[in-house]
């Protein structure tokens, strides 16, 4: 006579805390609900079809022995190929990489790539390597987890931590090992190696697109509005470029170097000069510097982390006074935030929406690779606005049918359509 079994956690992780995972879990379980024959399924997306743990040594350069943990987790690929980035940062770990590669499939998924959700990474500060040290950790990373990518099966892409320069290691290492050149093995390449054009700028410019959109839903005058940034890299900076250049105020910017201010808004040109000679927005004479935790409290139009996870949390949630929040970052609201900000009544774009406009860029890359035919950046940005404003249509017209936030409605589209391609695929054997 059969059981139903039990539904366990993954004997390696400890129930006691979850991490980055079980806030992934959470947000799975506020969505069955809504999947209605499809839940039967729903326990897939609670468990990463293969996670893989390695050792990463390597010789430093002083001639000592250095060893790294190193992680390639492939959540789902029922609808295609793996797809994710590879973080470098001394706070990895195998909760985090697993979240992330989950939120993956579903933001694939939620702008309809023909994608399956991966992520890697490695425990590791880059800033204390040097630069062949960095080459040779990343050989050695890519080499190890060599056996679960391709062009066909996982395809890494950068992240925290790491750059165009990473993915050219990575790429060289998977052709040396394969015996044949594989600019398909991952995205995020320089151009002289099949990188694509708009790539670098994808992810902030989507966020930007997407914030439109919503500012339209809401009617919002974006060059009217006020700007707030978490993070000022290749996503938060170009995001904050755009909106300037739209006419909008960017009256506070903060990272890991410090919080400036300006109510009349910062040079943002001037502010990303800065960070680039500097590493970061701290001292920028453009702007008065602020305390880290008021940076939440500010007023404004639109708040858009786009730093790392879980920043806004249940302790500052209440003192957010932005009408839109836009997830620039991946998984940068607790779901106790989340519904904190929805009972003050905040506007969340999620960042399984938000911020794919990187992997929407990364996939024409991809199919760019492949036919060895490439676009102009005109083309490209082009098709990225095309699909993300269509990935926020169609997320935002299930909010209003199901009377749900933005993020339910973005997991019911991107979790049905995962369960469906489960379901007709069936089970093998």
């Amino acid at each position: 006579m059969s059981q139903t079994p039990t539904h366990a956690l993954p004997s390696y992780l400890n129930a006691d805390d979850l991490g980055p995972w079980g806030n992934y879990l959470q947000q799975v379980d506020r969505v069955t609900p809504y999947l209605g024959t499809l839940s039967r399924w729903v326990e897939t997306l609670k468990r990463p079809k293969r996670a893989l743990i390695v050792d990463v040594p390597i010789e430093l350069d002083n001639g000592t022995i250095a060893h790294f943990e190193g992680y390639r987790v492939q959540h789902n690929v029922s609808r295609g190929p793996g797809k994710g980035g590879v973080r470098f940062h001394q706070d990895v770990t195998l909760s985090e990489v697993m979240a992330l590669a989950a939120w993956m499939s579903v933001k694939n998924a939620a702008v309809n790539l023909p994608y399956g959700g991966a992520k890697g990474g490695i425990r590791v500060d880059p800033r204390n390597l040097s630069q062949s040290e960095l080459e040779r950790m990343t050989r050695r990373y890519t080499s190890e987890i060599g056996v679960i990518v391709g062009p066909s099966k996982d395809i890494p892409a950068p992240d925290v931590g790491t750059n165009a320069q990473t993915m050219a290691w990575m790429m060289d290492t998977y052709s040396m090992n394969e015996g044949a050149t594989a600019t398909g093995v991952v995205t995020g390449k320089p151009i002289a190696l099949g990188g694509s054009l708009g790539r670098v700028e994808a992810t902030g410019r989507g966020v930007f697109v997407v914030a439109c959109e919503a500012a339209r839903d809401l009617n919002i005058d974006v060059s009217k509005s006020r700007v707030v940034v978490q993070g000022f890299g290749n996503v938060g900076g170009t995001a904050a470029r755009l909106f300037h250049e739209a006419g909008a105020k960017v009256i506070a910017a903060q990272d890991h170097t410090g919080t400036v201010h300006n109510a009349e808004g910062l040079d943002v040109h001037k502010l990303l000069s800065h960070v680039s000679q500097h590493g970061g927005v701290g001292g920028f004479s453009g702007g008065q510097a602020f305390d880290k935790d008021e940076f939440w409290t500010l007023e404004t139009e639109f708040l858009i982390p786009a730093a790392l996870e879980s920043q806004i949390t249940a302790q500052n949630a209440a003192k957010v006074r932005a009408k839109v929040v836009v997830e620039g970052a991946n998984g940068p609201t607790t779901p106790e935030a989340d519904d904190i900000l929805a009972e003050h009544g905040v506007y969340v774009v999620p960042d399984v929406l938000a911020n794919a406009g990187g992997v929407t860029v990364s996939y024409f890359e991809w199919v760019q690779d492949f036919s060895s035919f490439f676009w102009s950046e005109e083309e490209i940005n082009q098709r990225l606005e095309r699909i993300m404003r269509e990935a926020y249509g169609a997320v935002s017209q299930v909010s209003k049918e199901h009377k749900v936030t933005l993020r339910t409605a973005a997991f019911i589209v991107a979790c049905t359509r995962i369960l469906q391609a489960r379901q007709v695929r069936g089970l093998y054997p």
